[in-house]
């Protein structure tokens, strides 16, 4: 099995394709938590913006996305998209592992996304907005924020990206492929 998961693009189409390109070769499965097109009033805009190229590139993808609604994404960039944008959560049920997608705007405390992961038996919760990393077990659960693959919080400014594979779930610099965060699974 292997995962890509991704969020916060934020109409950037260059992080989408550094990602697909690097990191989700011969992915099963690509997860995307949010705020897929638009660049919001507080992000500056990149060069590699450009929202309808970034839409019509998840489109074109052979492999499957799913996405979970995010605070930034409109109805407009919803009715442009092939796949649906699920609110306030995606459920996905994966070689039996319960994993759960959501933007995270709605659960920002970890209470809240530990009661909502106990509540829906969530081996994987998966959130974004923040754009900063988080990657931990609490309890029963796996936490991970893949951070932002275009417009990056993080204190060192990296555009993050994470793939699930063998047993683990990696955290990974959009630009260098370096591996940031490392947790291996005992699933």
């Amino acid at each position: 099995m292997k995962i890509g998961i991704i969020s916060d693009t934020h109409g950037h189409e260059g992080a989408w394709v550094r990602a697909c390109a690097e990191f989700f070769g011969g992915a099963d499965l690509i997860l995307h938590a949010g705020d897929v097109a638009y660049h919001g009033p507080r992000n500056p805009m990149k060069a590699d913006y450009n929202p309808m190229g970034l839409i019509e590139r998840i489109n074109a993808s052979e492999i499957p996305v799913v996405i979970a609604k995010g605070n930034c994404d409109s109805d407009v960039d919803a009715s442009c998209l092939a796949v649906p944008l699920m609110a306030p959560y995606a459920y996905v049920v994966w070689e039996g592992h319960r994993i759960v997608v959501t933007h995270g705007d709605a659960v920002m405390t970890d209470a809240e996304k530990d009661a909502m992961a106990a509540h829906l038996k969530a081996d994987l919760f998966i959130s974004g907005h923040i754009h900063v990393t988080v990657l931990e077990k609490r309890g029963n659960t796996v936490f991970l924020n893949p951070g932002s693959a275009a417009l990056s919080k993080r204190p060192d400014g990296r555009n993050t990206v994470a793939v699930l594979e063998d047993g683990a779930i990696h955290v990974c610099d959009i630009e260098t492929g370096e591996v940031l965060h490392h947790l291996a699974l005992d699933w």
